[in-house]
């Protein structure tokens, strides 16, 4: 057997006592590492400000700082890019959606990112579009509402928030469903396009079923239907596209959470395993019920689902009617 000098036995017997201690140290440095995730979005909004209780609440399960960095600008491309180009270690997310990245694939051919630039991590929450119209239309519910349309000798005018928007693609999808003539009018943002439809210089509107929800309740504007599979918890009496007729109209937008592509598989795997845990806390489900919203948890794969039937319903849209953002 060969020996060992008295310096390498000092040597091994000082690994030996330290060795226990080192691994946890690497861990602690490693946990204290700040997690950001990056909102495409100015704050202050719905999305920013759920995604900051998201990130108090997976900070917890964590125990590792977990902050939002808000990075907006053109359609959410600034703050997707920023996170297509970070580094591939788990402390950089972005909180993508519908917009920034399945319609900004579809709809932009000079896009500086692509699909397969990302790692799905998690599904938030999903939300469906709403059928609202102002309550003096002489309609009361979808068959009534399309006899109307069909009779009229001029296009419904819907509102949207801009070209290429799960709005205006919706609206389109309605129209040839339906089988009438529709007209697009781009908005700045939900609010004002409530206020148009409210002073009936618009005829419909897609708007989240909890930013016209009010004025439903005091008889100003009429909720025909929502575009989810199921009915909404918070206005059950109104029913959905598919119930009403029209099941090739379910569609919602989502909120989720990506990383880089070749972020490694256990670090995918605890983030989302700390993102559902924090979508189950009470004031997360409160939050979404305020914003009209619904929990859609699960495995990473959940959201790969989501981004193959965004490009199944939305991608024949925008080829069939030739429709490219620059």
């Amino acid at each position: 057997m060969a020996r060992i000098s008295r310096r390498q036995f000092t040597t091994l017997v000082a690994g030996a006592i330290i060795a226990p201690f080192a691994a946890p140290a690497i861990v602690r440095a490693r946990s204290s590492q700040t997690i950001f995730i990056i909102v495409p979005y100015a704050s202050g909004g719905s999305i920013d400000s759920l995604m900051r209780t998201v990130a108090k609440g997976m900070s917890e399960a964590l125990d590792q700082p977990v902050l939002v960095d808000n990075k907006p600008g053109a359609n959410g491309i600034v703050g997707s890019q920023y996170v297509a180009r970070a580094a591939k270690d788990g402390t950089v997310l972005l909180a993508g959606g519908t917009g920034p990245i399945s319609l900004n694939v579809l709809l932009r051919k000079n896009l500086p990112y692509k699909l397969s630039d990302f790692a799905s991590v998690a599904m938030l929450c999903n939300g469906p579009l709403s059928l609202t119209v102002n309550a003096k239309m002489p309609v009361t519910d979808v068959k009534s509402f399309v006899t109307y349309a069909k009779g009229r000798d001029k296009p419904l005018f819907y509102a949207t928030l801009g070209p290429g928007s799960v709005t205006h693609l919706f609206g389109i999808m309605m129209g040839k469903s339906m089988g009438f003539a529709v007209t697009d009018v781009a908005y700045r943002n939900n609010p004002l396009s409530v206020m148009e439809l409210l002073s009936g210089a618009c005829d419909l509107n897609f708007a989240t079923p909890a930013a016209v929800a009010e004025h439903a309740k005091t008889g100003q504007l009429r909720i025909l239907a929502v575009s989810s599979a199921k009915r909404m918890a918070n206005i059950p009496d109104v029913p959905t596209l598919a119930e009403s007729g029209y099941p090739e109209l379910s569609a919602s937008f989502w909120t989720a959470l990506h990383a880089p592509a070749g972020t490694p598989r256990d670090v995918i795997e605890r983030l989302n395993a700390a993102a559902n845990t924090a979508m189950q806390k009470p004031e997360i489900a409160k939050q979404l019920e305020t914003d009209g919203l619904q929990a859609d948890i699960g495995a990473p794969q959940l959201l790969d689902s989501q981004l193959g039937k965004d490009a199944a319903l939305w991608g024949p849209v925008i080829t069939a009617q030739n429709i490219s953002l620059e």
